[in-house]
């Protein structure tokens, strides 16, 4: 049976990128966004370059708990199984505390919490159903710590993305009967949509398709914790978790 992968957030950057490079691994995909145009143009690329690779997309906003389970249901019932879900799916937006904009930050606390919160729900009751499965949950290297001004609520939603993937894991550990894996990624700067308009030279920023290579591969690994790409990120990710705050702040931006 084909190995089929369900990603969100898959119409564009990171999400569309690791469309095709599993397509190319030969994975079946079942793909979600909102904007259900750029969905298909991703889907007609791959069917192009992989003729024998299955692709379905689905239209879903998920902040919309009830569309994410119908969705999550529905892919399962195309495939007939899902092998892997990767939770993507997520909103960069946000403003200094105090400064009048809170509905940024707002929005993407619904996105990054409460739309993970519920797509992890689906994805796991899916996996128990089945007893098996790879859950892929997307944090950033901006959760290990404290990140100012628009960067606060991103990262602090991201942390919770981390402990959230690895409570989980946690979990599985103790049930021998599921063969459920749980991978949390920890990506460093990857050019994408949510970045490209950023007018500032960003530290170790890397291109799209070796920065998300690198994510694939810790996935394919079903690596517990990865931070990718490895380098620089995994040396300045354990480097982060120690080091004082100031320093931190120097050392990104």
């Amino acid at each position: 049976m084909p190995f089929t992968t369900l990603i969100t957030g898959a119409s564009s950057g990171l999400g569309a990128e690791m469309a095709r490079q599993f397509a190319a691994l030969g994975h079946d995909l079942a793909l979600t966004a909102r904007r259900t145009d750029r969905l298909d143009a991703v889907k007609a690329e791959i069917a192009a370059a992989h003729p024998g690779v299955r692709v379905e997309t689905y239209a879903l906003d998920v902040t919309d708990d009830e569309a994410v389970a119908a969705v999550f249901a529905r892919a399962k019932g195309d495939f007939g199984h899902l092998d892997r879900v990767v939770v993507n799916a997520g909103l960069g937006k946000g403003a200094p505390y105090g400064k009048g904009s809170h509905y940024a930050n707002r929005q993407t606390i619904e996105t990054n919490v409460l739309g993970v919160a519920v797509q992890t729900e689906e994805a796991m009751a899916i996996f128990r159903e089945q007893t098996a499965g790879h859950l892929v949950l997307i944090a950033s290297i901006t959760a290990l710590r404290g990140m100012p001004k628009s960067m606060t609520t991103y990262g602090a939603s991201k942390a919770f993305v981390a402990g959230l993937g690895e409570g989980i894991r946690s979990e599985m550990m103790g049930k021998p009967e599921l063969d459920i894996d749980v991978s949390v990624l920890y990506p460093g700067y990857i050019r994408s949509e949510m970045n490209e308009k950023v007018e500032q030279k960003t530290k170790f920023m890397v291109d799209t398709v070796p920065g998300v290579r690198s994510m694939v591969e810790a996935i394919e690994a079903r690596k517990a914790k990865a931070y990718v790409p490895a380098k620089p990120w995994l040396p300045l990710g354990k480097a982060m978790e120690h080091l004082p705050l100031s320093v931190v702040r120097r050392l990104l931006f």
